[in-house]
């Protein structure tokens, strides 16, 4: 029994978390990247242990992953994460790095642009979401000048920026003024692979919108239903089946908007608590939209939902005894 107690002792001190970091510019193993574990739990990420590759890109870390684990990949200023769920095999893991650049490489781009007009009464609320596509294989990263730069109107109430890289989730980063009034600039790396960045702000001019783009790259302005936009900067493409929302496409990097109506994304909840209109997403679409589907592209459709789906956030019941006043 002692015996066995002994072995077992010594399997658990001998179990590690280990692999081999590659540079995927290079195609080389990596040293010196510092290579940290963490444990995932209720308290959030608590440190296991830090160590630094070797000579031939090899990592240990002496330790035996219970529960879901991540590993974060430190090198040339940017951070890489690769999570280990329960029952992953612990040992034989690749770690891919890159080189980074300060200067935006070519292949780093905005592949899309879009801009969701949310106006009420009292106020216009604006959602954009850029995403950045990295073909290349060089991390783009200007901690002084920012990755993302644009513009919002100098009246604008405070900014909110979630951005998210490659298996990454949404984290808040700061907008940084970047000289000129309602110019701004964020921190974050831009990974080869897809980065997204979310900007929110507020409006207390409900009925018009202007905006210069900071990138080539067309913006989509996607208003609710009940919404209209009266520009000659925009074009229609028509209108998103399930929500009825409407989609323009701007016409050059400078435009100005009036908005017509009121209207939101937001899913309105029936008193039991579930959305109201859930088997009316499912109705057959009218032969407009068939011209609509060919003008956008399916991959395009598919992108326009997720976007509308994003900000379709369900709108909280309220009391019972408020509803019956």
């Amino acid at each position: 029994m002692k015996r066995f107690a002994l072995f077992f002792l010594a399997a658990t001190l001998l179990a590690e978390v280990s692999g081999v970091v590659t540079n995927q510019t290079t195609g080389k193993p990596q040293q010196g990247a510092t290579v940290t574990l963490y444990k995932l739990g209720g308290a959030g990420m608590e440190t296991v242990e830090s160590v630094k590759s070797g000579a031939d890109g090899r990592f240990a870390i002496a330790q035996t992953p219970e529960g879901p684990h991540l590993i974060q990949t430190a090198f040339d200023g940017v951070t890489y994460n690769h999570m280990l769920p329960p029952g992953s095999p612990p040992t034989g893991i690749d770690l891919k790095v890159f080189n980074s650049s300060k200067k935006q490489p070519a292949q780093a781009k905005v592949a899309t642009h879009m801009i969701l007009l949310e106006p009420s009464d009292a106020e216009l609320t604006v959602n954009e979401s850029l995403i950045f596509k990295n073909d290349g294989t060089l991390s783009y990263n200007d901690p002084d000048g920012g990755t993302l730069r644009f513009t919002i109107p100098a009246t604008a109430g405070k900014v909110k920026v979630m951005a998210s890289g490659p298996q990454g989730m949404p984290v808040e980063r700061a907008a940084e003024p970047a000289g000129q009034p309602g110019a701004f600039k964020v921190d974050f790396p831009i990974k080869p692979g897809e980065t997204r960045f979310d900007v929110t702000y507020t409006l207390t001019t409900p009925t018009e919108f202007a905006k210069k783009l900071t990138t080539d790259a067309a913006a989509r302005v996607v208003v609710p239903a009940g919404v209209t936009l009266i520009s000659d900067d925009l074009q229609l493409l028509g209108q998103e089946p399930q929500t009825q929302a409407s989609i323009y496409e701007t016409k050059k990097r400078e435009f100005a908007a009036q908005i017509q109506g009121t209207g939101s994304l937001q899913a309105p909840q029936a008193e039991g608590g579930e959305e109201e209109g859930g088997e009316g997403l499912k109705q057959i679409r009218p032969r407009v939209y068939d011209r609509f589907y060919i003008i956008l592209g399916l991959s395009l459709t598919i992108l326009v939902l997720s976007f509308l789906l994003l900000y379709r956030r369900p709108t909280p019941a309220a009391p019972k005894d408020k509803q019956k006043a």
